[in-house]
């Protein structure tokens, strides 16, 4: 993957500025503007490292500082996208973007961000963000910020049993859900209590949402002649990002009939600190030119056994969202939505077990959507009201993203 792919994925639209003196420069000033009067929380700002080095020449990722306009040092990232490539010169070749976050407060409009080169060393920061595969459980492939976790399911999980055995099998490429009531990592530490602690809220938070054959929190299928037609388990992955502010990662669908057109899917995931949504580039791969129609969606029952779970949906079209909360009986409520941007007029459907959005996908050209969720015990969200609230603001941000421009004067 190129630099130039990295970009493309971007959460920001980059102005940079006037030509750098890079023999002059000490320091590199990054401002970020929206349009939004909205709160911005853990707005992720996004530099290409190329611009870094520009201005900067020869920064080491080690030895280097962001500071807001307060003067406080913030956890930064900075993306590998070329691992094996050498680099005696120090130009930074590999690396992708510097990554840091913001949160913007209701009104804030623009704040300003200064890079420093400094000789100490700069340890790595306390990672909020985590992916990876989980081949002591099937293959799964789970991953987790500060306010969620979610997993999906790998080709052993789909593999037929052994007679004799009791091995679980499922053939779903659907997306679930842990909802988590603390910020640390918890992926690690409920792979290792197993099965029969991780359903019940042992004060961390509980896995309760129900996926099974469904497209469970966001999960994807090509939408024709009034029927679903979806993928199962992934077969191949691929760590891009991991931490502290972003993870990136991308998961293989094999090939999968659709109403006689053969489509595979390549998704990748952008997981960033401190957010309810992920955002997800679904791109599907299929003979001919014309588009096919792409369904998004959530399962329509997905409360836990004996929950006597409530579903109730929300189209709201200006926000090109769909927004559901699920009432429990015990282990409280929780919202889940999905918000496809590019949806042009929304378009929604269901069938027996889903319900979705549409839209239009060519081959080869990705599909940005959103994923989120949250849950009352987690203690942010605490009604539908202010759920639907939430996601129209991450609509809002989805649709006028952070501009950012640099400076070294």
């Amino acid at each position: 993957m190129t630099i130039s792919s990295i970009r493309r994925f971007s959460a920001c639209a980059f102005a940079l500025g006037a030509a750098f003196d890079a023999a002059a420069a000490d320091h590199l000033t990054i401002t970020a503007t929206h349009d939004l009067a909205i709160a911005r929380p853990a707005e992720t700002i996004a530099v290409p490292w190329k611009s870094v080095n520009d201005a900067l020449p020869h920064a080491g990722i080690q030895h280097i500082v962001v500071k807001d306009a307060a003067g406080r040092v913030l956890p930064h990232q900075v993306t590998n996208v070329a691992p094996q490539a050498k680099d005696p010169q120090r130009n930074g070749v590999a690396y992708g973007e510097l990554l840091f976050q913001h949160d913007f407060a209701p009104g804030e409009k623009s704040a300003t961000f200064t890079v420093e080169k400094t000789d100490a060393v700069v340890a790595p920061f306390p990672t909020r963000v985590s992916a990876r595969i989980v081949p002591e459980r099937l293959d799964d492939f789970a991953w987790e910020n500060d306010k969620l976790a979610h997993r999906t399911y790998g080709p052993a999980l789909a593999a037929p049993a052994p007679p004799g055995s009791d091995k679980e099998v499922l053939r779903t490429s659907g997306l679930d859900i842990w909802f988590k009531r603390v910020p640390y990592p918890i992926v690690d530490r409920w792979y290792n209590i197993g099965h029969d602690h991780y359903h019940h809220d042992e004060g961390e938070g509980i896995d309760m949402y129900n996926v099974g054959t469904t497209l469970g929190a966001g999960g994807t299928g090509i939408w024709a002649g009034g029927k679903l037609y979806s993928g199962i388990n992934f077969t191949a992955w691929k760590v891009l990002a991991n931490g502290p502010v972003r993870a990136i990662f991308e998961l293989t669908y094999d090939g999968w009939d659709a109403a006689g057109t053969r489509v595979s899917e390549v998704k990748r995931f952008t997981v960033d600190a401190g957010r309810y949504f992920d955002r997800i580039d679904s791109t599907f791969t299929f003979a001919g030119t014309a588009p096919l129609q792409a369904a998004v969606g959530l399962n329509k029952a997905p409360a836990d056994k004996g929950e006597d779970g409530k579903a109730t949906f929300t189209q709201d079209a200006a926000g090109k969202a769909l927004v559901q909360w699920v009432a429990q009986k015990k282990n409280g409520d929780f919202g889940v939505a999905v918000i496809v941007p590019s949806a042009g007029e929304p378009a929604f459907g269901a069938d027996g077990n889903n319900a979705f959005m549409l839209a239009p996908v060519t081959s080869g050209r990705p599909l940005r959507y959103y994923v989120g969720a949250a849950w009352t015990r987690a203690g942010d969200i605490a009604s539908a009201a202010q759920w639907r609230r939430t996601v129209a603001d991450e609509a809002a941000r989805a649709a006028a993203p952070v501009r950012v421009a640099l400076s070294t004067q």
